[in-house]
């Protein structure tokens, strides 16, 4: 059954699966929908037209679906869609779409957000992904699965983070940071492959080593950018991640952090 605090506020036209639990002094807005077993521990605000996904746990002092800090909206409606499995720590901000970003925040299934993480309007972030203390994501963001932003990172408008991309502590990431890099400093610079990374994560031998002379191409070697992914497509074959490294790259707006 579910269970709702005496000094929790959950508005009549919410709804709320089984085995949910809204604990003391929780707001709840007439838009939100809470799937099966969502926990909010205290004093969270979820209003907007916000859905949260089964089995995730919101601690406390979290807020969700809120207005945008962005002087651009003007009250449309708009919306945040939350996957299963969160865990969304203390102080977590997450702020719903916006009509000019395509009216919606997204995040996926099974990510960890830290305490005092910041996503703001119109980001779409994987499954899968760690967001480390007080790491703070600008309108527009996308983060792809598997992918870690370190504590107190930030991360610009409209920048990407690749597949399974470790954005280390204390970075600045102004352009896109790519698939299965190390990627550090302010202004953030790629470090090359993570290594350990991958193999913590069970990649083969193969695809490792075919990442690792990508990334030498791109990183080491006296060519630009064009002519280190025509070598890489004349050299390396076969490979999906490498595939999805020079997509990556080919498809960037901003720029790639090389």
């Amino acid at each position: 059954m579910t269970f709702i605090h005496q000094t929790a506020i959950v508005a009549p036209e919410a709804r709320l699966e089984a085995d949910c639990y809204i604990g003391p002094f929780c707001t709840v807005g007439a838009e939100v929908t809470l799937g099966e077993g969502v926990r909010l521990d205290s004093h969270v605000a979820v209003d907007g037209r916000t859905s949260i996904g089964r089995g995730t746990h919101v601690f406390p002092f979290v807020s969700i679906g809120l207005a945008p800090q962005d002087l651009k909206y003007g009250g449309e409606e708009t919306a945040t869609g939350i996957g299963e499995e969160n865990q969304i720590r203390e102080f977590v901000t997450i702020h719903r779409g916006t009509a000019g970003g395509g009216g919606v925040t997204r995040i996926g299934d099974r990510n960890l957000l830290m305490a005092q993480a910041h996503v703001a309007h119109d980001c779409q972030i994987g499954s899968d992904v760690i967001m480390a203390n007080a790491a703070t994501l600008a309108g527009h963001v996308e983060i792809a699965d598997r992918a870690n932003v370190g504590a107190y990172s930030g991360v610009h408008q409209f920048c990407r983070v690749g597949r399974e991309a470790f954005v280390g502590g204390y970075s600045v990431v102004v352009k896109d940071a790519p698939p299965f890099a190390i990627i550090q400093g302010n202004h953030a610079r790629c470090y090359g492959l993570n290594r350990v990374g991958m193999r913590r994560r069970g990649y083969a031998k193969e695809v490792i080593e075919n990442l690792n002379h990508a990334y030498r191409l791109l990183l080491s070697s006296k060519l630009n950018t064009a002519q280190a992914l025509e070598r890489i497509r004349e050299e390396i074959s076969g490979c999906e991640e490498v595939d999805l490294l020079v997509e990556f790259i080919e498809s960037s707006k901003r720029g790639v952090v090389l």
